[in-house]
């Protein structure tokens, strides 16, 4: 057998001392950028693999940052966004040097306890969260226990001093955006499909909606009777757009809380525009309308206000995402997705926009 390729080996073949190899591998910021791709060149040429124990040791981190695998779904379309973001996150962690631990857990209590698990076995340095909603447990047990997360989600119904970093996408503009499209169409009866009240998300998209009506004069007794409510799902969505295509005013557009419930109204075959909400492969195949979330970009930056808490506000940062947020004080929102800046500027709250990808169903 071949002798093992030491840091000592790299070195010599890089024409660099050893603490340079360790440096372009562990703290790539201190490391000019022709010095830090001549030891990568090296470490390639060489077939060398730095020991995850040596550096655990060495830097207190088991480069791991844990996320939850959301429960299987049945219908093929409401598995996309969490895989889309699951994808981004591995994706951008290994670009800063860390790698995604993935676990299950069927609802927020058993995951409490997986936390537990997880910390004692594996020692991850960090969790993302996602499925955020009104009085989420996760997020207070982890705040008491002083271990460093980010949520995929706003803390929907928590009080000022108990926020922490997060990174969501404004589905309110999603929906006022998908409105406004509408209404531009010449369309004021315009429906809306959301799910139960106690869903935040649901909540955000469906704000957008009904603000944007009453902006063009709709009473509140006019927006409730366009607001249908229903669980997730396909039946749901055509069942739901039958009861408001057979009121006795019916609606002539409707704009869905979910692709799923979209899919549903397409269903129910009367042929007015429907707007659905996640932009699925689903609602590709169809030519449904949809608002479009930047999934690879919630991804990034998740990962990137992750580092800063782990390693402080450093060049390591960019490496997690090429879009980073402009100056805000703690606790202020960053807004858009196209500001640049250093990592050191990065607030601890980003919030996306969406965006509207027009097919043939509005």
């Amino acid at each position: 057998m071949a002798d093992k390729v030491t840091i000592a080996d790299v070195a010599r073949y890089a024409s660099v001392s050893r603490q340079t190899v360790s440096n372009a591998l562990n703290s790539p910021e201190v490391v000019r950028e022709e010095t830090r791709r001549r030891v990568l060149e090296a470490v390639k040429a060489l077939g060398y693999r730095a020991s995850q124990a040596a550096r655990q040791m060495r830097t207190g981190r088991s480069q791991l940052i844990a996320a939850r695998i959301e429960p299987a779904q049945d219908d093929g379309i409401n598995g996309f966004v969490f895989d889309r973001f699951l994808h981004g996150l591995t994706e951008s962690g290994a670009r800063a040097g860390y790698r995604v631990l993935l676990y299950t857990a069927d609802d927020h209590e058993a995951e409490l306890e997986t936390f537990d698990d997880l910390l004692g076995v594996h020692e991850p340095d960090a969790f993302v969260l996602t499925s955020i909603n009104y009085g989420d447990p996760r997020t207070g047990w982890l705040l008491e226990q002083r271990i460093p997360f980010v949520a995929f989600g706003r803390p929907w119904g928590v009080s000022p001093d108990r926020q922490y970093p997060w990174v969501d996408v404004d589905g309110a503009a999603g929906t006022a955006m998908a409105t406004r499209y509408l209404l531009d169409l010449g369309h004021r009866r315009i429906g809306f499909l959301g799910w139960p009240s106690q869903s935040g998300v649901g909540d955000d998209r469906r704000d957008g909606w009904a603000r944007t009506l009453a902006a063009e004069g709709a009473s509140p007794a006019e927006i409730a009777e366009l607001d249908y409510r229903t669980h997730d799902g396909v039946p749901h969505g055509e069942a739901a757009a039958h009861a408001l295509l057979d009121a006795d005013r019916p609606v002539t557009a409707l704009v869905c809380v979910s692709d799923s419930l979209a899919l549903g109204a397409l269903q129910a075959g009367r042929g007015i525009p429907v707007i659905g909400f996640d932009d699925t492969p689903a609602a590709r195949a169809v030519g449904l309308t949809s608002v479009s979330q930047p999934l690879a970009e919630v991804a990034a930056r998740c990962v990137s206000l992750l580092i800063r808490a782990l390693e402080g506000d450093g060049a390591r940062a960019r490496q997690a995402g090429k879009d980073v947020g402009g100056r805000t004080d703690e606790g202020d929102v960053e807004r858009g997705s196209t500001a640049t800046a250093t990592p050191e500027a990065q607030p601890a709250h980003v919030l996306l926009q969406p965006s509207l990808v027009r097919r043939r169903s509005a």
